[in-house]
């Protein structure tokens, strides 16, 4: 029962906000929630969120567990979707008019060994070395796409294959965009992961207590080597999602400053970015939330040039409201509201006690005198 209320709070934060958005959409247009079916596939503001945030949902979850593990954020997961999806668009080409879907699942693993790769890097200098991993992540976000640029040659080459493109859109007689799919795929597949393992616990004992971690036979090092691996995959999958959506690969373009979109919605999640416990259901609807915040912003009619100053007032007032403090203040005020709404009623209560404590002997007395 406390799980469940305690699940219960912590996603009372993204669901709130979702509410208030969704809400102000309504309030903009009855019409929010209408669906068209365009070229056999489903279109609509609700089928746009699923299918535009496809990619921040899956490094929304390789980022919950880094900072669970590591108590700190990966900052290359866009950087490493370039690298990774410029691998998998070089295997592709190389297959020349020949392109079958063998050749896209080899390019996609091959891309998934590169993203497992840098993930290793990143943890191993975490891990191993013990460096912030802000401070370690720096490295392939400072490098990262120039390294892109050069396996692509120094050109931003073109997928022309009709498979690559269905991917990225939707597949003929299929009515549910690729991409949604994808990343529905991905979220059971990790639900699967953490419920069938105790990678949960052992991320969750890592980064609330290392040393109580390994004292209960957990290696801290390998959680935390690993929790990065699973990263690298996860910006893997999403380069995979954002080239075949595009259909040609700019390195210096493709997932720009999804980092920090990531690491916002582990926090809307009612996650600690301290590391700990998480909640992966949290980050999943904090990402949905960040998508809906810009794709509203869009249809007020916002300057796209102003866009990243309005998301910043919301993201402020949000972390106010979602800060310790004011929590604390709000319970403190909730607690007095409620006492002195109770206080009238007490009072009699306590009176009736206060005589059914005083001794009978005293009561005689009394009459007595």
């Amino acid at each position: 029962m406390a799980r469940m209320r305690s699940s219960g709070s912590q996603l009372l934060l993204p669901l709130s906000v979702l509410a208030i958005l969704i809400l102000v959409n309504l309030i903009k247009g009855a019409g929010y929630f209408s669906i068209s079916i365009i070229n056999g596939a489903l279109y609509g503001n609700i089928p746009n969120i699923l299918y535009g945030a496809a990619e921040l949902v899956i490094l929304s979850i390789g980022m919950t567990l880094v900072t669970s593990a590591s108590g700190s954020q990966d900052l290359s997961v866009g950087v490493a979707a370039t690298i990774t999806s410029a691998v998998f668009v070089q295997v592709v080409l190389s297959a020349g008019a020949g392109v079958t879907w063998w050749t896209i699942l080899a390019a996609f693993l091959v891309s998934c060994v590169v993203g497992i790769a840098i993930g290793s890097f990143n943890g191993a200098l975490v891990a191993t070395l013990n460096v912030q991993p802000i401070v370690a992540t720096l490295i392939v976000y400072t490098a990262g796409r120039a390294i892109a640029f050069l396996i692509d040659g120094e050109v931003s080459p073109i997928l022309t294959s009709k498979l690559t493109y269905e991917i990225g859109n939707s597949i003929p007689g299929v009515p549910i965009r690729t991409p949604i799919i994808l990343t529905v795929i991905f979220i059971v597949l990790v639900a699967v992961l953490l419920k069938t393992t105790n990678l949960k616990l052992f991320f969750q004992a890592v980064g609330i207590n290392q040393r109580a971690a390994r004292l209960n036979g957990i290696n801290p090092v390998r959680i935390k080597f690993l929790a990065f691996m699973i990263m690298g995959v996860c910006t893997a999958v999403a380069g995979f999602i954002a080239v075949t959506k595009q259909g040609r690969h700019d390195s210096y373009n493709l997932l720009s400053n999804i980092e920090m979109d990531a690491i916002l919605a582990v926090a809307i999640g009612g996650n600690s970015l301290y590391g700990g416990k998480f909640s992966i259901t949290g980050a999943i609807i904090g990402a949905y939330t960040i998508e809906v915040l810009d794709q509203t912003l869009l249809r007020l009619e916002v300057p796209t040039a102003a866009l990243n100053a309005f998301k910043a007032v919301f993201i402020i007032i949000l972390m106010v409201v979602s800060s310790p403090a004011i929590r604390e203040l709000a319970g403190n005020g909730t607690k007095w509201v409620r006492a002195s709404l109770g206080g009238a009623g007490q009072l009699q209560p306590a009176a009736e006690e206060d005589a059914a404590a005083v001794p009978k002997s005293d009561i005689s007395a009394k009459r007595e005198v």
